[in-house]
């Protein structure tokens, strides 16, 4: 929406003043003998109270006029100092039915929201306020007709909008829980679940255990457990309303700790000691089955300091026949638990990373136990490399001393022949010395005819 803001401000053009502008909008709706009076008496508040309640009509305009009305309709309350008072009358027509466009009206709708939303002066204290409560009226627009995507666009900037508006922690409250609703209406759930949690984090120390808190800290650790995409609970114990359902909710939160910390043979347990309970909260305990299953895959795969985990420790973990210990890999992969392949051949899963669900002394225990071993390694790969390379070294030097005696034989020898000092590069002269010592040239005599 704050991406539309400047594409908003231009669409809206009106030329004249408030009365002119007034009395068109009021002869548009048939109410220019009633309005006109009271422009000139310049009550403007009370001309605009009968353009707003006769407003709802702009509904059933044509298509085309629809977008230009509003917008003049928009213009004129937003110049009211009372803009409060007239325009929750008008986000409340745009909610209902825009009955000559049963295709398009929707949109139209949401355009006209957005238009009053970006018109409104985000450093004006009195427009921040109307800001809230517009927005407010867009997730409540989202919800009945859709766009959540449209929604979902602006939804990073929302925490620094509230900042802004200087939101206090009712309204924040109120305006998280509508967005999760809205989310999870959308399918969404990680994120109606994320904002549940920002919901939660706006009580007080002294209203964690308020019903209220409670309540909604119930719906955020139902959503966490029964979530298909939802893995991580560290963060969810840390919220304080969620650590007071140890009191008011101990069984649920016992469930929770379960799924944060433990493994399916805890979870068979509480199912035998709290018999019934899944069944009677109308939790879907198949659902659970199968998430805590997952994540006691990832705590076998973090456990195993070697890497490798036969079929059988899966199959054992997981109460399941050995047959189906490769669908289970494919998904606790797929849910981005742990990474690794399957050896078929020796019936072996090879672990390449895993998620630890939870970080404690025992985790740092293994971690150092690792770190100390990959030291280890790293320090007899340097001291194999030292003694490579200096046996490397002493190799070279020792062909550097044979060829160098090499070269001084090769010189020695040279020099026990005549001419043989002179150099290859006066062969030619060592040529003409050899033939001055042969035997003289015999003459030509008859006889050799």
């Amino acid at each position: 929406m704050a991406a539309q803001e400047d594409q908003s401000q231009q669409r809206v053009f009106v030329d004249g003043s408030f009365a002119e502008l007034a009395k068109e909008m009021a002869d548009y709706l048939h109410i220019g003998d009633e309005v006109k009076p009271l422009l000139e008496k310049d009550q403007k508040d009370e001309a605009l109270k009968k353009i707003v309640i006769a407003s709802p009509i702009l509904n059933s305009v044509p298509e085309k006029e629809f977008q230009s009305s509003y917008n003049l309709l928009i213009y004129l309350v937003l110049q009211s100092d009372n803009a409060g008072m007239f325009l929750p009358r008008v986000c409340e027509n745009l909610m209902k039915p825009v009955t000559s466009s049963p295709v398009h009206g929707p949109g139209l709708a949401l355009n006209a929201l957005t238009t009053i939303f970006n018109l409104l002066k985000p450093d004006s204290e009195r427009d921040n306020e109307l800001r809230f409560n517009v927005f407010m009226a867009i997730l409540r627009f989202v919800k009945l007709n859709g766009f959540y995507e449209t929604l979902k666009r602006c939804l990073p900037e929302l925490k620094d909008w509230l900042k802004q508006w200087e939101t206090d922690e009712e309204d924040q409250r109120k305006l998280y829980l509508e967005v999760a609703e809205v989310a999870r209406d959308a399918g969404d759930e990680e994120t109606s679940y994320q904002y549940v949690l920002s919901a939660l984090r706006t009580f007080d120390d002294d209203e964690v255990k308020s019903e209220e808190a409670q309540q909604h800290a119930l719906r955020a650790l139902k959503s966490s457990i029964l979530s298909t995409s939802h893995y991580d609970f560290q963060d969810l114990l840390a919220v304080p309303a969620i650590q007071a359902l140890s009191e008011s909710h101990p069984l649920y939160h016992e469930l929770l700790v379960i799924f944060a910390e433990k493994d399916l043979e805890d979870y068979s347990d509480f199912n035998e000691e709290h018999e019934g309970f899944i069944e009677k909260e109308n939790l879907d305990g198949e659902k659970l089955q199968r998430k805590i299953r997952l994540l006691t895959f990832a705590s076998l795969a973090a456990s195993t300091p070697n890497r490798e985990i036969p079929y059988a420790s899966i199959a054992k973990a997981l109460q399941i026949p050995e047959e189906e210990v490769e669908m289970w890999t494919i998904d606790v992969i797929r849910a981005g638990l742990v990474e690794g392949k399957l050896s078929q051949l020796n019936k072996l899963f090879l672990v390449h990373r895993t998620v630890y669900r939870v970080f404690s002394e025992k985790q740092w225990r293994e971690l150092n136990d690792r770190l100390s071993g990959w030291s280890s390694i790293i320090k007899n790969v340097i001291a194999n490399l030292r003694r490579e390379q200096a046996n490397a070294e002493a190799h070279k030097r020792r062909e550097a001393e044979d060829l160098e005696r090499r070269l001084a034989n090769a010189g020695i020898g040279g020099n026990s022949n005549t001419g043989g000092g002179s150099g290859g590069g006066r062969r030619g002269g060592g040529d003409r010395g050899e033939r001055s010592e042969r035997a003289p040239r015999r003459e030509r005599t008859d006889d050799d005819d």
